[in-house]
């Protein structure tokens, strides 16, 4: 499973923007997205601490969580359900149908990406916060 990146738009005013691009032209940065990612990086490292108490907290997964169809069946095969919370993705494997996915999972809460197919995503659709 791979992590893959996604796009995101802000709005800057000008004159940050022609910061960002004056520090370019210097070399501080390879281009605007070197910028930006960097600063990103920098605030969530200084935020470290705090994400970590609250992801602890909230008995959250940070990072990469997947369910196929095997996993799936194998919690319903115990009886058990899932309220699923993570920092980061969650997928649900392409080859799960929604019922399955309905008899296992009761909520879903993600901050970051939730990739699932069509008729996963709208099966559950009450059940994702």
């Amino acid at each position: 499973m791979s992590t893959d990146t996604e796009k995101i738009t802000i709005n800057m005013s000008v004159v940050d923007l022609g910061k960002v691009d004056l520090l370019v032209e210097e070399g501080f940065y390879t281009n605007r997205t070197d910028f930006i990612r960097t600063a990103i990086r920098q605030q969530l490292a200084q935020q470290d601490e705090p994400l970590k108490q609250s992801v602890t907290r909230r008995a959250m997964v940070l990072g990469v969580l997947g369910y196929g169809r095997d996993e799936l069946e194998r919690i319903r095969a115990k009886g058990e359900k899932r309220n699923v919370r993570v920092v980061g993705m969650f997928v649900i494997g392409e080859e799960v149908e929604p019922e399955l996915a309905l008899a296992v999972i009761e909520s879903v809460k993600v901050y970051g990406v939730f990739k699932a197919n069509k008729a996963v995503r709208e099966a559950l659709g009450e059940r994702i916060q």
